[in-house]
């Protein structure tokens, strides 16, 4: 993980719908990683999609443990 390719990102959590900062890590590319609710918990997938031209972080997508992402 390289200390210049986090970014923090504002969600909020699929389950309880607090919001919460996520860092972010563009370094591995596009990816799909798992973090804990600061509040209730929960599991919730987070899929990073990373473009492979700029490097840039083009979306985040939270969801619970159970959908498809």
């Amino acid at each position: 993980m390289h200390e210049d390719a986090l970014e923090s990102r504002s969600v909020r959590c699929p389950y309880c719908d607090t919001p919460f900062a996520l860092l972010v890590d563009a370094s591995q590319g596009s990816h799909a990683t798992w973090e804990d609710c600061p509040r209730c918990c929960a599991p919730i997938q987070v899929r990073i999609e990373v473009s492979s031209i700029s490097g840039d972080i083009v979306s985040v997508t939270l969801g619970r443990d159970d959908d498809v992402l």
